[in-house]
């Protein structure tokens, strides 16, 4: 008895450190969604610098058994970042990318199923910089000049991936 409590000690130690060490701790900390009925949409995540919001859906059925959209948040927003396919472009921290946020949202028909969204964050490349009235100023010669040199900067990404995990219900 004594040595199992040691283990479990030792693994609620260790673990959070060599979560941390790997980079893979989120930016933001969250509890788990209250659980979903199947067929009610929800909201996963709202990403304002991507004007986009990401909304899910249990769908009751085996094959696929959550499924989600990305909507556009309203149809003047200017956005500052982009959303990506995390599939496509693979996050990985040795490229930059941080775990911004995990989503864990369990499906109310079948309690050992959820939908876990990992959120990815790329800073962008270069911040504007600040004037004396804390305005940021692109003039057009300066920007055109930069872009013949190859000297984009890029802005922020964002990229989600979505997983159902545990086992079905059926």
């Amino acid at each position: 008895m004594r040595r199992i409590a040691s283990v479990l000690f030792v693994s609620l130690v260790v673990a959070p450190v060599a979560l941390a060490a790997d980079g893979q701790a989120p930016e933001i900390e969250r509890k788990v969604a209250p659980p979903q009925a199947v067929g009610a949409a929800h909201t996963l995540r709202q990403i304002p610098e991507a004007c986009a919001r990401i909304e899910g859906v249990f769908t009751g059925q085996a094959e696929p058994p959550y499924r989600f959209t990305v909507m556009q948040t309203s149809p003047g927003c200017q956005p500052r970042a982009r959303l990506v396919n995390a599939d496509e472009v693979r996050p990985d921290p040795d490229d930059g990318w941080l775990l911004n946020d995990v989503v864990r949202i369990p499906s109310a028909a079948c309690p050992s199923q959820q939908a876990v969204a990992r959120i990815w964050r790329k800073p962008a490349t270069a911040s504007l910089q600040t004037d004396a009235q804390g305005r940021a100023r692109i003039y057009l010669d300066e920007a055109r000049a930069q872009a013949e040199a190859g000297q984009v900067p890029q802005p922020a990404l964002y990229a989600a991936q979505l997983r159902v995990e545990g086992d079905s219900c059926d």
